[in-house]
């Protein structure tokens, strides 16, 4: 919701281009999917617990088991060719989310978000945000389109699963690093070569080469001078049970002749194996001689895309109730960090103090209806067992 306390001479000290910024005020830059499949309703809502109900305001999910589809479009086109790309925006998955998405898309210039469908929502160039299903999956996803083709990170980076804001940034550089913050905290960093499978691999093994037929990669080996000793073979895994005695009241006619018990042996040893000793031919793992690989190509730019033009929500939800504010696009990771200081970092500790206050008249209201159910139980079982007693009474008496 709107911030429109920041100095000027803060403001004049972050110099980055901002392409689309959105504090939801209302949902004037957002076109709705006009496809039926993704038909899931939005309103603007601070929820139950915020920092501040008029700038906390965002768009909220609000319909279990649907698929939402939002898009908006940059105020220009964003090539970033020697600029960092950010991504950021806040995610309150108020609802204690089980299973659903709370990622964004950025598209080319041009795309028309009246018309997404389950073609087109996959032309995206960047996807980026949390995802939550189950116990299982609870990861920030990063996926860049590279040469048409979609390329997810090689890290598992953990998103949060509670009830509260959190903000989310992806920082892209023009040396081909990146870096994912939550609430402003680095999670994640590394080279976009790295991480990603954007590339064939530069060194591949020579398909020229094998491994030797007398190559010895076993380290240890059967001792040869060791034999096995005489007569192991001749003690029994399992002997009778020299204790045993025929019961007295056996009878060989009826219950047929007696088989004593059979035990463990106790001077079985079992299998005989040789020791082991070292094998004197060893040579080691034998490794793959590499070569260079020659569709190997590599590529500096990675990193580019030259005509960014739209974000949208494409989510699926099965419990509604997310809540999306804040969104930044913009080619400074000061800018980012700026506008989040003068909203989320403002607005984080009354909020929490606020759910907190929830959840604890959340826990006594639900202490307090388990114990009237009790009692009402109690009650119903008492009345029950009066009535079986007046019953009985009443039997009693037509009896006499």
């Amino acid at each position: 919701m709107r911030f429109a306390y920041a100095s000027l001479a803060f403001a004049l000290a972050v110099s980055g281009k901002v392409y689309l910024k959105d504090t939801f005020d209302d949902m004037s830059k957002w076109t709705k999917s006009n496809v039926a499949k993704f038909d899931g309703e939005w309103k603007l809502s601070a929820g139950d617990w915020y920092g501040d109900a008029e700038k906390d305001q965002g768009i909220m999910t609000t319909q279990d088991a649907k698929f939402y589809a939002l898009t908006a479009n940059f105020d220009e086109t964003f090539d970033n060719t020697d600029k960092d790309l950010v991504i950021q925006f806040s995610v309150k998955h108020a609802q204690k989310i089980d299973c659903g998405g709370g990622y964004v898309k950025l598209f080319p210039a041009g795309f028309d978000g009246s018309t997404l469908d389950e073609e087109t929502k996959e032309k995206y160039a960047i996807m980026f945000g949390p995802d939550i299903c189950g116990f299982s999956t609870k990861k920030i996803h990063v996926i860049f389109t590279y040469k048409g083709k979609q390329h997810l990170i090689n890290k598992d980076i953990k998103c949060e699963d509670d009830q509260l804001t959190h903000v989310y940034t992806l920082v892209v550089k023009p040396d081909n690093t990146y870096k994912i913050k939550i609430d402003g905290e680095e999670k994640a960093s590394g080279d976009l070569k790295e991480d990603w499978d954007f590339l064939a691999p530069k060194e591949i093994k020579d398909p020229d080469q094998s491994k030797p037929s007398d190559w010895v990669d076993e380290e240890m080996m059967d001792d040869p001078e060791d034999k096995k000793p005489e007569g192991w073979d001749d003690i029994e895994a399992q002997i009778v049970d020299p204790e045993a005695e025929k019961p007295e009241d056996w009878d060989d006619e009826a219950d047929g002749e007696y088989e004593p018990p059979m035990i463990d042996n106790p001077e079985y040893k079992g299998e005989w194996k040789p020791k082991r000793i070292k094998n004197p031919d060893y040579k080691g793992p034998w490794v793959h001689p590499l070569i260079p690989n020659p569709e190997f190509e590599d590529d500096d730019t990675i990193y580019n895309y030259k005509d960014l033009g739209a974000i949208a929500f494409d989510l699926w939800q099965v419990k509604s109730g997310t809540i999306f504010d804040n969104l930044i696009i913009t080619d400074s990771e000061e800018e980012a960090d700026a506008f989040r200081k003068e909203t989320f970092d403002v607005m984080k500790d009354a909020e929490k103090k606020m759910f907190d206050e929830a959840e604890k008249a959340r826990q006594e209201k639900e202490e307090a209806d388990r114990k009237a159910a009790e009692e009402a139980a109690k009650e119903e079982e008492e009345e029950e067992e009066e009535e079986e007693e007046d019953m009985d009474e009443d039997k009693g008496h037509d009896e006499l």
